[in-house]
């Protein structure tokens, strides 16, 4: 128990596994598929940080229906194949029955595929391409994070209508960066603005040079970005050596904090978020400094939107448990499908609920900028706006999700 409690765990290869037996309990044991490498291995680790705050807080007050929750942990290298090894070992192997994790969406879908096929819940925490719960989606897969659209509708029409009609895309090569800008390109066109031209840019690029030529000889109104990862980060340098952040104007889907933390100076634009870790919110201080006492001297002092995305998935999946007083997989899937969660205890603006027809997570959705007059070194966002989550929804996702019913989903009991 002083294993689960304390975090420790030993590693065997790329695995590492937290063991843990409390007074002949089975432990309740989890497969964090967090990246620790690649595109967004920052982001995946921060990811980790939140699950594992959650498993701590629970195990802390006795697990969850008396028994221990451990986890065994490896980096999915932001690869789709090495997170689908990663998944299939994980449940045939290691005896994992739930799976937590991902930020990149073509990963997160891999994993769901494997997920699916044995009935293993799957919580995919971090990755945002529409697809997720939309043509992707899984009766075992609940989605935590805001996707391209939710962002889109938050941001678009506005900047339409008072920045200009003249779009360019500058879009990530893969699911996520196509489905976030298709949703952009629906929204521009819909207020009346019309897209340009969409620069799409392979994953991994570090030099934007090209990119930014193309911009510029364009002149485009407005530039929206779907780079995520170690990319945007290179690409935030770079317009800002060449002083293209102030015109023209540019529209970040999301940024996530961990590609946030540490370069504050190329922060540009106007960017999506679902939480900032200095809210007037009750509940927000609380969790910060919570957070800190079990991160102390870790890369990045504060938590943002990736890490309470992880706490907040594996906090509410572990509440579900309790409520359905078991640890089959259907009667858990049932009690996530019905999740209602207070603005309190989200800690944001509206309520949160799930959605049962897509199974993600509706929620508060918040628009920000560089802060020109932070309050301390961490306050880097000044937050502009937050829309409730009926006014963000993805209206397509519901009609492209097709659900498996309940009784073709293979049962699975911890």
């Amino acid at each position: 128990m002083t294993a689960v409690i304390g975090g420790t765990g030993s590693f065997f290869g790329p695995w590492q596994a937290n063991h843990a037996w409390a007074q002949g309990a089975k432990p309740i044991k989890l497969g964090l598929t967090c990246d620790a490498s690649g595109q967004y291995g920052n982001s995946g680790q921060d990811d980790f940080r939140g699950i594992k705050l959650a498993i701590d807080e629970f195990n802390a007050k006795g697990g969850v229906l008396g028994r221990p929750v451990t986890y065994i942990t490896a980096d999915t290298e932001t690869t789709p194949a090495t997170g689908s090894r990663v998944a299939e070992r994980f449940i045939t192997r290691e005896d994992c029955t739930i799976l937590i994790g991902a930020l990149h969406s073509g990963v997160a879908n891999a994993i769901t595929q494997v997920a699916s096929k044995y009935g293993v819940i799957y919580l995919n925490t971090n990755s945002s391409a529409p697809s997720e719960a939309g043509e992707n989606c899984s009766r075992v897969k609940f989605v935590w994070d805001g996707n391209g659209t939710n962002f889109s509708k938050a941001s678009v029409k506005n900047a339409v209508e008072s920045i200009g009609k003249n779009w360019m895309l500058l879009t990530n090569d893969y699911v996520w960066g196509h489905t976030t800008s298709a949703a952009t390109k629906a929204q521009v066109e819909g207020a009346g603005g019309k897209i340009i031209d969409n620069l799409l840019v392979p994953q991994n690029t570090r030099d934007f040079t090209a990119y930014l030529l193309k911009i510029q000889q364009a002149k485009p109104d407005v530039v929206a970005t779907a780079i995520g990862g170690d990319d945007i980060k290179a690409l935030r340098e770079q317009v800002a050596q060449l002083k293209l952040d102030g015109k023209p104007a540019w529209i970040n889907n999301q940024q996530d904090w961990p590609d946030v933390w540490g370069a504050p100076d190329s922060l540009f634009g106007v960017f999506g978020t679902t939480w900032y870790h200095k809210l007037p919110l009750p509940g927000v201080a609380e969790f910060v400094k919570k957070w800190q006492a079990a991160n102390k001297g870790g890369p990045i002092p504060v938590p943002g939107n990736v890490s309470y995305n992880g706490y907040m998935a594996t906090r509410e999946l572990l509440r579900a448990i309790e409520r359905a007083g078991s640890t089959n997989n259907v009667k858990i899937i049932k009690e996530l499908e019905t999740l209602k969660v207070s603005a309190t205890d989200r800690m944001q603006h509206f309520d949160a609920y799930m959605d049962p027809a897509t199974h993600q997570m509706q929620q508060t959705i918040y628009l920000a900028r560089r802060n020109a007059k932070p309050a301390d070194a961490t306050d880097l966002y000044e937050i502009i706006s937050w829309t409730e989550p009926k006014s963000a929804a993805d209206d397509a996702a519901p009609a492209k999700c097709k659900l498996t019913p309940y009784e073709q989903v293979p049962t699975v009991d911890s």
